[in-house]
């Protein structure tokens, strides 16, 4: 009975990675730098999984920036707009890479980079391949080989990581009109082939193929295309042994697709879908032949530690229909989406022992991979095996504890009526109201809340984090930034201000830390994009507010401002899904939970006196469930959460909310429904293509499409931003169309930030100009 790892984290248990990265981009570090900091990575990694005893370790699964965009260097899927970066230059890849990532502006060159969206329903954020018509493939990078031979060389054999033809296809977006991308497979497979053929003849006896895509809904062309081309790669590269990966829910009415393949091994997510084990074991292609199944039974996209008992279940129930040596152990998923290493939490005041013990984090799902393999084979009572034992005991505490459950918190909930669900009047008639309140001009411009976060202000959190600054120190230097900022803003011309979250570590950390039913760790970083990190909050038990968590720092912004300011809060489907969520009750009444917690803020803040508040929903669409059968329920919930959330306030209170990286086809009735009276979007990578759902649906509300990209470190000229807004109008009327960045700009710096938001207010008032007088 194999065991092995789908994918480790790739940004080191300190964020090395992180680090080395924005240490290049900003030219404190050279080339030869970063690579070293990325294969001394690497070699920990490997020897750390060869150390918990894994039988197959995975390599070509670290990443400088996303795996995605790994395989489109590695298959020439470069769009025109980058080639002049690699015609006839050597050593040109690094580069060509990030500026795909990133971006470049700098000495003439401006090009933009490739758009972002959410990888499935995580929060991790891929890169999207781009594809036209007459598209070519051809291999470009060797990243694959490289990082096998660099395990080879340290004595470890791997079986190296791709993300499958089919997948990486469908995962990509048409730039032009009058084809299918999947159209492009036969022309894509011949680079396949070269790749998996040379990894073959250097020793390699097994590969991973990630085809995600099989746990979604395909057209009946999608599902022939894994047939034509896993029926190719057997032919042609008949030496390797091939895995294929599925993840993040259940084969469904694919399982004959997946099933039929020509490959060695097929792996299953037996967290997310347990049921579907049943299905494939009575299915003939595992009664009449001798393909392998892989159980992804140890969780990789949570961090509590595994149920050894019922794990245990479902590998006795393959093992008594397969045998052992038809049964591969494994993560559910690449455990990319876990932090590093639990070991790293020794503050007790932080993570007590108690909570810490219901954990565990990559490293140790490795063990407990491993474990799961000798409790299966082992010929004494389970009973008598210390290993189950352990595990049963914290388990068991973790369900008994007086930390989790409270009475007042589960009442209020079942008391919740359904008029507290929605706004006392319709928006036409809140619309007009708030226009006389606000006195807004047309095309009002704002940001999405965040200033960036220097490395002072970090400073200043961390010093006073340790105790070195008191309180009063503390909120004096923070109440300075906030000062600075609100007359930084006037100055500019903003018309909505915010002030600038210099007290927030992260948008949902913050709201974490003032809840109870959250815990925290020191180490718990997980990438989010690129160099984006994030220490995602645990929540573990019962959530309520104890106390105001933002009106402090909104009131005393709007104290010094007659301009009108937004109050920045985030909402409760965010909190839940950038959060690892207890798995001992449905996530929908957590979701409950913390509605109320918000929704007790938002009144707080319009007692305050604050007429605007932002409750960001960004993962609204994050988690939508893979299954279109499966998204009613959900958006049902969702949606009523966030109206829990800010349905309390008077009809002058105006609601935002902001939403970022995300395809809005899908759910457009949804976010009509959360009957905000504005909402901002991402729409500037895309080009104002995203707005076209709310173009076709004639979204009734305000809206701020994003006019530029804060993920990249470029500066679009007014003239841009200008044509972007002029695409909006086609669509939007003048009237509801407010003017914002993508997103909020913690990650900028304040030079980019005063001159790209300096063309944003001068695009606005051109057009203010040139249409005001129409709609007048």
């Amino acid at each position: 009975m194999l065991t092995h790892n789908l994918g480790y984290p790739r940004i080191g248990s300190q964020r090395e990675l992180k680090k080395a990265c924005e240490q290049y981009w900003a030219g404190t570090i050279d080339r030869e730098a970063l690579l070293r900091t990325a294969r001394q990575l690497r070699h920990r990694h490997w020897e750390l999984q060869r150390a918990a005893g894994l039988d197959l370790i995975p390599a070509n699964d670290f990443s400088l920036y996303d795996q995605v965009l790994d395989t489109a260097l590695l298959v020439g899927a470069i769009p025109a707009r980058y080639h002049a970066l690699i015609d006839g230059k050597s050593n040109a890849e690094l580069d060509l890479y990030f500026a795909m990532a990133r971006g470049i502006q700098r000495e003439g060159v401006d090009i933009k980079a490739l758009e972002m969206t959410k990888w499935f329903d995580t929060n991790y954020h891929y890169l999207v391949p781009e594809f036209t018509k007459d598209q070519t493939f051809y291999r470009y990078s060797d990243k694959p080989v490289r990082e096998f031979e660099d395990a080879r060389q340290l004595g470890i054999p791997t079986k190296p990581v791709l993300l499958g033809p089919v997948s990486f296809l469908l995962l990509g977006k048409e730039k032009e009109a009058g084809f299918h991308r999947i159209e492009l497979l036969d022309k894509l497979l011949p680079v396949y082939v070269e790749v998996l053929c040379e990894l073959a003849q250097r020793g390699a006896e097994w590969v991973q193929l990630d085809e995600p895509c099989l746990v979604l809904d395909l057209t009946a062309d999608e599902q022939k295309a894994f047939g034509r081309a896993y029926e190719r790669l057997a032919q042609e590269v008949p030496r390797l042994r091939i895995i294929l990966a599925t993840y993040f829910g259940s084969l469904g009415d694919n399982l004959p697709v997946a099933t039929a393949l020509p490959v060695e091994v097929l792996h299953l997510d037996l967290v997310r879908a347990p049921a579907q084990l049943p299905q494939l074991l009575a299915h003939e292609a595992f009664t009449n032949s001798y393909k392998v199944l892989s159980l992804g039974v140890v969780d990789g996209r949570n961090i509590w530690k595994n149920d050894y008992a019922a794990s245990l279940k479902l590998i006795d129930e393959a093992v008594a229909k397969l045998g052992p040596d038809r049964v591969m152990l494994a993560p559910s998923c690449s455990l990319l989406h876990c932090p590093n290493d639990l070991d790293l939490e020794r503050d007790e005041a932080v993570l007590t022992p108690e909570i810490k013990n219901w954990m565990a984090f990559a490293k140790q799902k490795l063990h407990e991979i491993v474990d799961l393999r000798e409790l299966a084979i082992a010929e004494k009572p389970l009973d008598e095996c210390p290993v189950l034992v352990q595990n049963q005991a914290a388990l068991e505490s973790r369900q008994q504890s007086a930390l989790i459950h409270k009475a007042h918190v589960k009442d209020r909930l079942r008391e919740v009526p359904a008029v507290d669900l929605r706004r006392q009047s319709t928006f036409p008639i809140r619309q007009l109201i708030q226009g006389k309140k606000l006195q807004l001009p047309l095309f009002p411009t704002t940001t999405i809340g965040s200033f960036p976060q220097t490395a002072e202000v970090r400073q200043l959190r961390a010093r006073f984090k340790k105790g070195e600054l008191t309180t009063q120190e503390y909120e004096a230097r923070i109440e300075q930034e906030v000062f600075d900022s609100i007359r930084w803003q006037a100055d500019l011309g903003i018309d909505v201000l915010v002030h600038g979250e210099f007290e927030r570590n992260d948008m949902v950390e913050y709201f974490g830390e003032r809840l109870s039913g959250f815990v925290f760790t020191q180490n718990g970083w997980v990438q989010s994009y690129g160099s984006r990190c994030v220490k995602p909050p645990i929540i573990y038990g019962d959530v309520e507010r104890p106390a105001p968590m933002t009106v402090r720092w909104s009131a005393f912004a709007q104290a010094q401002t007659d301009k009108p300011l937004k109050g920045m809060l985030t909402g409760p489907v965010t909190i839940l899904q950038w959060s690892f969520v207890r798995n001992d009750q449905p996530r929908q009444a957590t979701a409950f939970q913390i509605a109320l917690a918000i929704r007790d803020e938002v009144l707080d803040l319009e007692q305050a006196g604050i007429r605007l508040i932002q409750v960001d929903e960004p993962a609204l669409r994050e988690g939508l469930p893979l299954r279109r059968a499966d998204r009613p329920r959900y958006l049902q919930w969702a949606v009523d959460a966030f109206r829990l959330s800010t349905s309390g306030v008077q009809d002058s209170t105006q609601i935002h909310t902001h939403m970022c990286y995300a395809e809005f086809n899908d759910i457009i009735d949804s976010i009509t429904a959360l009957d905000a009276d504005v909402i901002t979007i991402e729409t500037s990578r895309s080009q104002m293509e995203l707005l076209e759902a709310f173009a076709n649906y004639q979204y009734p509300n305000e809206i701020g499409p994003g006019v530029y990209d804060i993920h990249s470190p470029r500066v679009p000229g007014a003239e841009e931003m200008v044509q972007l807004l002029e695409k909006a109008l086609a669509v939007i009327p003048a009237r509801n169309l407010w003017v914002n960045p993508d997103c909020g700009l913690k990650t900028r710096g304040w030079p980019e930030t005063e001159a790209a938001l300096r063309n944003m207010i001068a695009a606005s008032r051109y057009l203010r100009e040139k249409v005001g007088a129409e709609v007048l």
